[in-house]
């Protein structure tokens, strides 16, 4: 084994129009990359807390719109840092009246809205601990997270959240109060620090450090019960201050149009928290949506017209794929294609420009892409707002095809990598040097490296403590005596340091002849045909690979539509041949991307799709294979009883 030895790197010197890249430091070992890290851009915090953001912006910037909120006539109207700083010191000062000590845990179940950010700011600034519970969590699983955090209090956001947690409160002694954010629960909170002096506040505050622990947030569990992931406050700083440094473009604005978003994931989920925390440290204008059903969440997006977007790859997929109904329903399905070809040709040309392997798209794409900008890519804008031209996209693979359409169509997709224990993003596409189909190089002062078996390993000061203990009310470690996290993801680090995950090391496949297979690029590509919602790979200890999908329902009401087929029962579509030709030829295109011991050779369509409900989906909707395995067995067993053909 030879080893070639890391050069160190030097610290980007502060530019105003955006930090200068810093390729990452590699360790090449036998010719392959095995570790990569980059420098930092951004100094550690050594003193403060999250809840000091605020009164920093106020004092900084006090007539600053820092957020934006709806009004019942559906306008947007601003919220500066000085009444937001307000409003923070109001609630913080009541949590404090009401007896909530400094490290005692407050909980939030809430869709995203202006109140739960609020909230989380004003626990933050009172001491407090806040706990993130997924809207859509069962009462068991709400209890277990009140349980084991001994959470004090919890806010939920209406009746149903607020009954669902009644039921439960005598197998939770430790919560003593439960308010609800649409009876004014902010207003009722702040009513009891009415008499409060505003120094306890600062008193809790310059007793809060970086190392102190400013948010459990508990795991999907997709196998067994969730672990409370402990993040202290250092961990968000050095998250976002790097991110923001980084990604200088997205949440510093270089155009005419001040940076602002339109959050619609889960602040229950660590990306869209992260991002929230961001937008509040760089004085992004931010807006809260709470619905993500298609009509109002186009409506909210008109309406606040932001200049970049947090998504999952699903949600992009989601809008590539209603911009091709739309044009088929019109009968330009085949323009659409055409357009979507030459967004993916210049994306394509401008990332081998960038990489210094290409002179960038020629004359003839250039007119081409100016054609269809007027007839195509307006359109797929003005679904974003208007105004997006960067998307930050998280959760899962997007893929290169929809990376480089996306580019094409003048949004800049800046795909990341990295889980709850990370704060969020680990890796992240750097501006103007991307690599399609992978996850970005290490984020600023982070460091990743690949071990024996090819699993991902994190190190980096946004790694966070350890998972809760209840009974010490602590963190117990989770990472090795080097301080390497182990992230359970398989992955490659190319010869420049990009990072590109393959699938999940508990999800590898091992057919009966001893191949290994992660399903998670075959799943990944068929999750962004139209007609698909879900893709379940199996063939662990089988001859070969067969797969379990699940249809999309608003795609497959326009195919309906297209073929006259609205009569059928769902029973009767997923043994419908032409429906069954469709889906034969996605399973065809992504068979083609891996080798023939690897490709999908039968499939079943369930008439059913897989939901958190059924106990198929964890609450950020990723799948518990172990349970759709078991509920399915039967229809698995049925893929196994003729081998050698493929489709139903």
């Amino acid at each position: 084994m030879t080893t070639q030895p890391a050069t160190p790197a030097q610290a980007p010197a502060a530019d105003p129009a955006g930090p200068v890249l810093v390729e990452p430091d590699k360790e090449v070992v036998d010719g392959v990359v095995r570790e990569a890290r980059t420098v930092p851009f951004a100094p550690a915090v050594t003193s403060g807390s999250l809840g000091d953001i605020p009164f920093t912006n106020a004092v900084e910037a006090p007539f600053e719109a820092v957020l934006s909120r709806k009004k019942r006539d559906g306008t947007w109207h601003e919220v500066t840092a000085t009444a937001f700083a307000q409003e923070v010191l109001n609630t913080a000062k009541g949590l404090i009246a009401l007896g909530f000590e400094a490290g005692d845990r407050l909980a939030l179940m809430a869709r995203t809205t202006y109140e739960w950010t609020l909230l989380d700011f004003a626990g933050w600034a009172a001491g407090l601990v806040t706990v993130p519970v997924y809207p859509t969590s069962s009462a068991a699983q709400a209890r277990y997270i009140l349980q084991h955090s001994g959470a004090r209090g919890c806010a939920v956001e209406n009746v149903e959240q607020s009954r669902l947690l009644s039921e439960e409160r005598g197998a939770m002694p430790a919560l003593e109060h439960l308010w609800q954010f649409d009876t004014g629960a902010l207003s009722q909170i702040a009513d009891a620090g009415r008499e409060l002096d505003d120094d306890a506040v600062e008193r809790r505050r310059a007793l809060t450090g970086p190392d102190d622990v400013a948010t459990l947030i508990y795991t999907s569990g997709t196998t067994g019960q969730p672990k409370g992931c402990v993040l202290t406050h250092g961990n968000f700083f050095a998250e976002v201050d790097n991110g923001i440094e980084l990604l200088h473009p997205v949440f510093k604005s270089v155009s005419k149009d001040p940076a602002s978003t339109l959050l619609f994931l889960p602040l229950s989920h660590v990306f869209g928290r992260m991002v929230a925390v961001a937008c509040m440290r760089a004085r992004v204008r931010l807006g809260h949506a709470p619905s993500i059903q298609t009509d109002e969440l186009l409506a909210d997006l008109g309406g606040f017209r932001p200049t970049f977007l947090l998504a999952i790859p699903y949600v992009l997929e989601k809008v590539y794929n209603t911009g091709r109904a739309t044009a088929e329903t019109m009968g330009r399905a085949s323009s659409f294609d055409r357009a979507a070809r030459i967004a993916r040709r210049y994306g394509e040309a401008v990332e081998e420009q960038e990489h210094g392997r290409g002179s960038g798209p020629g004359p003839g794409l250039k007119a081409a892409r100016g054609l269809y900008d007027l007839l195509v890519y307006r359109r797929i804008r003005a679904a974003l707002g208007g105004r997006c031209r960067y998307v930050i996209s998280g959760g899962s693979p997007l893929g290169s095809r929809l990376a480089a359409f996306y580019e094409g169509a003048g949004i800049s997709v800046f795909e990341g990598y990295g889980l709850t224990e990370t704060t969020a993003a680990s890796t992240c596409t750097p501006p103007l040097k991307p690599r399609l189909g992978t996850v970005g190089w290490p984020l600023p002062g982070t460091a990743v490296r690949i071990a024996d078996d090819g699993e991902v390993l994190l190190r980096g000061p946004h790694v966070f403590s350890g998972y809760w203990d209840a009974q010490r009310q602590a963190a117990v470690p989770d990472t090795g005596d080097d301080g390497w996290f182990a992230t359970g993801d398989i992955g490659v680090l190319d010869d420049e340091g990009y990072l590109t995950i393959t699938g999940r090391k508990k999800d590898l496949i091992i057919t009966s002849g001893g191949k290994n297979i992660a399903p998670a690029p075959l799943e990944d590509w068929l999750r962004a045909h139209p007609l698909i919602s879900q893709c379940l790979v199996v063939g662990d200890d089988r001859p070969y690979i067969t797969a379990l999908l699940t249809l999309e329902a608003d795609g497959l009401a326009h195919w309906q539509r297209m073929h006259k087929k609205q009569d059928l029962t769902p029973e009767q579509l997923v043994e419908d041949g032409d429906l069954l030709a469709n889906l034969q030829q996605a399973v065809d295109e992504a068979n083609r991307m891996v080798s023939r011991a690897e490709s999908i050779r039968r499939f079943a369509v369930l008439p059913h799709d897989f939901t958190e409900e059924a106990g198929h989906l964890t609450p950020s909707l990723k799948l518990k294979r172990a349970a759709i395995v078991r509920d399915h067995a039967a229809d698995i067993a049925k893929l196994y009883e003729r081998s050698g053909r493929s489709g139903r």
